[in-house]
């Protein structure tokens, strides 16, 4: 066979070969290709689907319950509400936390303590376990007159720190960044005071005294 027919014959095969191939990809696309399965046909979920589970679980946040004192209702003295607030591990951030629960009020029908418009500064924490609690006018503004709703207001502070945070020894209260000799007259916050737990309804309305320095 000669050179020249021969190529001939394997041109016209190499031809033959890339028509059969054209005209049969359809058929083995169809084969090859695969659709995945949706959440209906019981498939895995697509990535989408977990992420809200997964933002879901990660906005769950700590908290811890606490003991706040408020004015009771129907005798004189304090009593307690129990709430969960949101854990922080920072002392000071946590205390703040605690003191803004108690100006937004009681939830059960508890006498208010500190004035809705009072803000809570800033808090900080000495190596001592002295907490300061600087608070903004509105504390003396709109507190009650009489030495003894002077007296409930400065110890529902006091207590709700000192009975939640054992590492809380005593508290003093400022206001506007400055130390003030009283809120309204009467209880001397020229010191940090202990807590009392005989202002609680029902018991004498004696203070016991402030003592010791920061």
């Amino acid at each position: 066979m000669k050179a020249s027919r021969a190529n001939v014959l394997t041109a016209a095969g190499l031809l033959a070969l890339l028509a059969a191939v054209t005209l049969s990809a359809p058929r083995w696309s169809s084969l090859l290709v695969r659709s995945l399965p949706d959440a209906e046909d019981g498939g895995a979920p697509a990535a989408s689907d977990a992420a809200p589970a997964a933002e879901e679980t990660g906005a769950v946040e700590r908290q811890i319950n606490v003991k706040l004192f408020f004015q009771a209702a129907d005798r004189r003295g304090l009593a307690i509400e129990e709430r969960a607030v949101a854990f922080s591990s920072d002392l000071a951030r946590q205390l703040h936390s605690v003191v803004e629960e108690l100006v937004e009020g009681s939830r059960g029908g508890l006498g208010a303590i500190l004035a809705p418009e009072t803000r809570v500064l800033h808090v900080f924490v000495s190596a001592r376990g002295v907490a300061y609690v600087d608070l903004s006018r509105e504390a003396t503004a709109g507190l009650p007159g009489g030495s003894e709703a002077e007296l409930l207001t400065v110890y529902s502070v006091v207590n709700s720190l000192a009975a939640n945070f054992p590492a809380i020894q005593r508290v003093q209260i400022l206001i506007e960044d400055r130390p003030v000799a009283t809120l309204g007259g009467h209880v001397d916050l020229t010191r940090p005071l202990r807590p009392d737990m005989t202002l609680l309804a029902g018991a004498p309305l004696t203070p016991v005294a402030s003592g010791g320095t920061p």
